[in-house]
């Protein structure tokens, strides 16, 4: 929490003064008034979230899942209409039409996309590069960072176990203090449990160049998510949003962080069974990983969607706890400046 301090003009500018300071290299990297990236959430970051978060200074992002080339064409068609400033795309690195999904971003103008679910290949670097976007790249570990820094990314996302979603198994303040103090060359962009404008102020102290939210974005005014999924989260807390676990050490599932409820314990149920039919041959390693991730996929719009908060799934960060109500986006944007501001200047 912000300690009590006596807010006056003087405080509050002090506070915003070394706030631009320390996020400058990251509002010159996205091109934004300040350095907060909504977190690609699929289903719920489509162009009215994408866009509301970019139009109140922040950068938003459309999460692309399996999009195909021509559904992601269209809502950058419809991203673009809603705003004039800048933006992302997430794309996953697993893709099958990969190059494509590049191909329409940078036909379309897109400044910057996000490689997400890996370790991307050279190719699909430079291919963007050498079309014009900048590209963001998530790095679990100092090491992999640089790699990808050596590949041409242009900035770093690290991306703590608190996060919603598909995680890893380091917190997003071990990353930091890993990856901060020797990683110079890019921008560095912390995500992962991060509610408030404490914590971003605490990660630009250590030297980020801002942070990404995605759990703080799902109750906002124009986020699409049923009205169901949004009072889970208003109702949710911390220790609610919790990893699913790996059933069997042989097979590795990559484990996702969601509110608990029916449909995580059937999806327990469904990896033993998958888990089961690869262990005797009537599935290949390929075959179960993806029916594994398909049951997320279709659980995911059940819940965001159809509102469907007992079987569907939950994806939540651990800052869901933070989410106390529905607010328009450039409200919470506002609010994460003015926490920020004033936790920097009473460190002053």
């Amino acid at each position: 929490m912000t300690p009590e301090v006596a807010v006056t003009p003087d405080i509050r500018d002090l506070g915003e003064e070394k706030l631009e300071r320390l996020w400058a290299r990251g509002r010159a990297f996205l091109g934004t008034r300040y350095a907060i990236l909504g977190g690609a959430m699929s289903w719920v970051s489509e162009h009215t979230l994408v866009a509301a978060i970019s139009n109140a200074g922040g950068f938003g992002i459309l999460a692309t899942g399996s999009m195909t080339p021509h559904e992601l064409g269209a809502e950058i068609e419809r991203t673009l209409a809603s705003t004039a400033k800048p933006f992302g795309v997430n794309l996953i690195t697993m893709h099958p039409d990969l190059a494509e999904l590049c191909d329409v971003c940078l036909r379309r103008g897109v400044s910057h996309v996000v490689l997400a679910g890996g370790l991307p290949k050279l190719a699909d670097v430079a291919r963007l590069k050498d079309g014009g976007a900048q590209v963001l790249g998530f790095a679990p570990s100092l090491g992999f960072a640089r790699r990808l820094v050596r590949s041409g990314v242009g900035a770093i996302i690290l991306e703590g176990a608190e996060a919603g979603g598909h995680i890893g198994s380091v917190s997003a303040g071990v990353l930091a203090q890993e990856i901060l103090p020797h990683l110079f060359e890019v921008p560095v962009f912390v995500a992962g449990g991060i509610g408030r404008g404490e914590a971003l102020a605490m990660y630009l102290e250590m030297g980020a160049a801002g942070c990404q939210l995605g759990t703080r974005f799902v109750c906002a005014s124009e986020s699409v998510a049923h009205p169901r999924f949004k009072q889970a989260f208003i109702k949710a807390r911390a220790r609610d949003a919790a990893p699913t676990t790996q059933v069997d050490s042989c097979f590795s599932v990559i484990p996702v962080r969601a509110l608990a409820n029916a449909g995580t314990r059937r999806f327990h149920e469904f990896q033993s069974d998958v888990v089961g039919k690869f262990q005797s041959g009537q599935l290949t390693k390929v075959e179960a990983q993806l029916k594994i991730e398909r049951f997320w996929a279709g659980r995911l719009r059940d819940a965001v969607i159809d509102g469907d908060v007992k079987d569907g799934s939950m994806m939540a960060g651990q800052s869901v706890g933070m989410v106390t109500s529905i607010q328009p986006t450039a409200e919470i944007i506002a609010e994460l400046v003015e926490q920020a501001a004033l936790a920097l200047a009473a460190n002053a």
